[in-house]
């Protein structure tokens, strides 16, 4: 590029820049961030409430001799509750504490004999 057409860009600069920027209606802003929201609170806040409650109920559902999955992937039966805790049978006499919400899933009775 010649220093002459680098001037003549250099020069338009200003002109550009002292054009006036067309201004928007405000309520198509707010109407554009609440569109977002919405989509926001649909694909993200919604699903992910819903999972939560399904766990919640999944957890406080829990009894003695269900057969759980743990979110290590331990297998088991439980033998204990309390509160906050669950003793779960993986063998025999193989018993170990897990906290509630831990437990991934409830498994049919029957499952473990046949894994």
């Amino acid at each position: 590029m010649n220093k002459l057409a680098l001037l003549a860009l250099l020069a338009s600069v200003p002109a550009m820049a002292a054009q006036p920027v067309p201004q928007g209606s405000p309520f198509i802003s707010i109407g554009m961030l609440v569109v977002f929201f919405v989509i926001f609170y649909l694909l993200i806040i919604r699903p992910q409430s819903k999972r939560a409650k399904e766990h919640r109920n999944l957890v406080s559902g829990i009894q003695v001799g269900d057969e759980v999955v743990t979110s290590g992937g331990l297998a088991g039966k439980v033998t204990k509750l309390s509160e906050e805790f669950l003793v779960v049978e993986l063998a025999d006499n193989v018993q170990v504490k897990v906290q509630r919400h831990a437990v991934s899933a409830t498994l049919v009775k029957g499952t473990l004999k046949s894994i």
